[in-house]
């Protein structure tokens, strides 16, 4: 009986673990985008986008990092740096 438990908490496990891997390749998947974004932008089209209303598919992503601080911090370490160098070069931060 207890092998049975064992093994049921060990499928549990993995596939919990399939489930966050899963969850992190869609996030390095939606950082790459965003990142390639920024780089692929014009600072005018930037300054046009920033106005623009979000997407459902935006607020939806941006809705899932307000409720998951771990996928928020993993996402905000991975683009931080390309979209801030970007909108510093473009004046959008002093």
């Amino acid at each position: 009986m207890s092998k049975s438990i064992g093994a049921a908490v060990c499928s549990f496990a993995l596939i919990a673990a399939g489930g966050v891997a899963a969850q992190g390749m869609l996030l390095d998947f939606a950082a790459d985008k965003v990142i390639k974004k920024y780089e692929a932008a014009t600072c005018e089209q930037l300054k046009a986008q920033k106005d623009e209303p979000r997407t459902e598919r935006e607020k939806m992503a941006i809705e899932f990092l307000r409720n998951d601080s771990q996928a928020r911090v993993a996402f905000i370490d991975k683009v931080a740096a390309p979209i801030l160098n970007k909108m510093f070069e473009c004046g959008l931060i002093p």
